[in-house]
C-alpha cells in the first residue's frame, strides 16, 4: 500500500498503486498506510526489483560497517564501499540514496492524508497526530542517514552553511508536484538538522511512552533517544544532556523513567530476544516471511554458522585493541573458521529473522557519557561508561578525565556496538575534529592478505602486511558518496550541486 514506482530516485513518480481518497477513508486502511512506511524503510528496493535490506532492513548496517575498519568484508559484495571505490552508478550507494526518499515520500503522502482524513471526520485530530508522529520519526531517521553518507559532517563549515541533502516535506503525489521537486535543491546542513529536530520534536511530543509492539514501532523514547545522537553529531553536548536526562537518571541504577529502558544482564541480550528485551530501543523487525533474503539479510552476511554466507567478519584491527579486554564477554558474541572471527549478534541464517538494530540504551548513556565528558571533565561520564563496560568486563576505567575520557568512551562504543552499523556514523562526526579518530576513512585490512593468525585478542597490534587497504583523508572527495546519476540527471538543480569530484 501506497508504493510508488521505481524509476525515480527520489520517488518523484506520481502516487499510484491506490488512491488517496481509498487509501485514508477507514480507520484499518490508515493503520495499513503507516505500517507501509515501516515496511517501506525495511524493505525496500535493490536493481532489478531484489529486496536487500534497503535502507533499514539490514543494509544500514552492512554499509556503515564496510565504511569502517572494524569489520572486515571478504568478498565482492561490499568491495565498492569497503575499499572506497564507488562511482555516482554505484549500485549500494544509489539505492541507499533511493530507498531512503522512498521512505520519506511514503511518510509524506501518509502526513498529507492524515489531516484529509481528520477533515473528513474518519479519524480523530488525537489518533492523526500519533500517527503523523510515526511518520515523521521515520523521515527523520531517514534524513540523518542520508546526512551521515552523502553530506559533510555538521562542524565542516562553522555555521553549518555546506550542502546538506534535500529535506523533504511534500507529498510528490501529483504531476504538478513532481515537476516542483525535479527541481528543488539541497538544504544547507544546518537546514537539515533544524528541520530534522523539529520532526523529532513533534515525534515526542505526539508518540507514546510504550505500546505493545515498543520496539518495532516508534515510541517517545525513540524519538528522544534519536535526538541525542543528532545533537551528538550536531556538537551540542548540552543538548544531548537535556534530552538524554530525560532518560537516563543521574544516578544508579539506570532504569529510564520513560519506557522502562535498562542495559540487559548480558552484552548478548538485545540480540538473543530482539523482538523483547529492556535495552532495544527501536529496531526493524524481520520475520521469515518479510526479510533481507539470503543476499541481504545479517544472519547471512555477517554469520559463519549453519547455513551463513559469512562474507563480513569481525576485523583484527578491533579485536586487536589493546582497549577491549581479552576476558570480555563481548569476545564470546563470536563464531569462529579456520579464516576468520564473525559476530553472531545475528543467528538467524536460515530464516533470515534477525531484527535490524537502530538504537540501544547502551548508546545513548554513552552519547549522554560523552556530552558530560566533554563539558564537565568528568561528572557521571565514568559512571556511565564504566555501567555500559561493567556488563562485560571488570576491567573497569578509573580516574579518567578530559581527553582521556571521551576517547576511552569512543573506544567503548566501538566495541559495544560492532557490527552494528554505528562505526561510519562515529567516523563522519569526529573527522573534521580528528582528536578521537580517524581524519578520513581509516585504513582496513584486505581480505587478501589476512591470515587467521592475525587475530591476537588485545595485542595492541595488527600485523603490518595485513592492513593494505590504504587510508583516505577527510579532504578526499571519497568521503562521502555522491548524488546518484539517476537523480542528478533528472534534477538540474543537484546536478549543479553534485558533490565535488563525482
Amino acid at each position: 500500500m501506497l508504493t510508488s514506482c521505481e524509476d525515480d530516485v527520489l520517488e518523484l513518480t506520481p502516487f499510484n498503486a491506490l488512491s488517496e481518497e481509498t487509501a485514508f477513508t477507514t480507520p484499518e486502511r490508515i493503520n495499513l498506510a503507516v505500517v507501509g512506511i515501516y515496511d517501506a524503510a525495511q524493505s525496500g528496493f535493490f536493481a532489478g526489483g531484489a529486496v536487500r535490506g534497503y535502507p533499514f532492513g539490514a543494509a544500514h548496517v552492512e554499509q556503515g560497517d564496510n565504511r569502517g575498519e572494524d569489520m572486515l568484508n571478504l568478498e565482492a559484495f561490499y568491495a565498492i564501499t569497503y575499499e572506497s571505490t564507488y562511482n555516482a552508478a554505484s549500485a549500494n550507494n544509489l539505492y541507499h540514496f533511493e530507498t531512503l526518499y522512498g521512505v520519506i515520500n511514503q511518510a509524506n503522502v501518509v502526513i498529507e492524508g492524515l489531516q484529509n482524513a481528520v477533515a473528513s471526520n474518519v479519524i480523530t485530530a488525537e489518533v492523526a497526530q500519533q500517527y503523523e508522529a510515526e511518520a515523521r520519526f521515520l523521515r527523520a531517521l531517514s534524513h540523518h542517514e542520508l546526512l551521515v553518507h552523502f553530506a559533510r559532517p555538521y562542524n565542516h563549515t562553522p555555521d553549518a552553511s555546506h550542502l546538506g541533502v534535500p529535506y523533504r516535506t511534500m507529498a510528490v503525489n501529483s504531476p504538478a508536484r513532481v515537476e516542483e521537486a525535479s527541481q528543488a535543491g539541497r538544504n544547507t546542513v544546518k537546514e537539515s538538522y533544524d528541520l530534522l529536530l523539529q520532526d523529532l520534536d513533534f515525534a515526542e511530543e505526539n508518540l507514546p511512552d510504550t505500546r505493545s509492539n515498543k520496539i518495532s514501532r516508534a515510541t517517545q523514547g525513540a524519538a528522544i533517544a534519536l535526538k541525542t545522537r543528532v545533537l551528538l553529531h550536531k556538537r551540542d553536548w548540552a543538548g544531548v544532556i537535556t534530552e538524554g536526562r530525560k532518560l537516563v537518571p543521574e544516578s544508579a541504577p539506570f532504569v529510564s523513567p520513560i519506557g522502562g529502558y535498562s542495559l540487559t544482564a548480558s552484552p548478548e541480550g538485545p540480540f538473543e530476544n530482539n523482538s523483547s528485551n529492556s535495552e532495544s530501543i527501536f529496531s526493524f523487525e524481520n520475520t521469515a516471511n518479510d526479510n533481507a533474503s539470503v543476499n541481504g539479510s545479517l544472519g547471512q552476511m555477517y554469520n559463519a554458522g549453519t547455513g551463513g554466507r559469512a562474507l563480513v567478519a569481525i576485523s583484527p584491527i578491533i579485536w586487536n585493541a589493546a582497549f577491549w579486554p581479552e576476558d570480555d564477554a563481548r569476545r564470546d558474541i563470536t563464531v569462529s573458521t579456520a579464516r576468520a572471527i564473525y559476530t553472531s549478534k545475528y543467528r538467524d541464517a536460515a530464516t533470515q529473522s534477525d531484527w535490524s538494530p537502530i538504537v540501544r540504551y547502551a548508546e545513548v548513556m554513552l552519547n549522554v557519557a560523552e556530552a558530560i565528558a566533554r563539558t564537565e571533565g568528568n561528572g557521571q561520564a565514568l559512571e556511565l561508561l564504566n555501567a555500559v563496560r561493567g556488563r562485560s568486563t571488570d576491567q573497569l576505567y578509573t580516574d579518567l578525565s578530559g581527553d582521556a575520557l571521551v576517547q576511552a568512551i569512543i573506544n567503548e562504543r566501538r566495541v559495544e556496538f560492532l557490527a552494528e552499523g554505528i562505526r561510519w556514523k562515529d567516523i563522519h562526526r569526529l573527522a573534521v575534529e580528528g582528536t578521537f579518530g580517524p581524519q578520513g576513512i581509516p585504513a582496513k585490512v584486505a581480505s587478501a592478505n589476512l591470515k587467521f593468525t592475525d587475530y591476537v585478542a588485545a595485542s595492541g597490534e595488527v600485523r603490518a602486511g595485513a592492513v593494505s587497504v590504504g587510508a583516505i583523508p577527510y579532504d578526499d572527495y571519497r568521503f562521502i558518496w555522491p548524488i546518484p546519476v539517476t537523480e542528478t540527471n533528472a534534477n538540474p538543480t543537484l546536478a549543479a550541486q553534485q558533490n565535488p569530484g563525482y
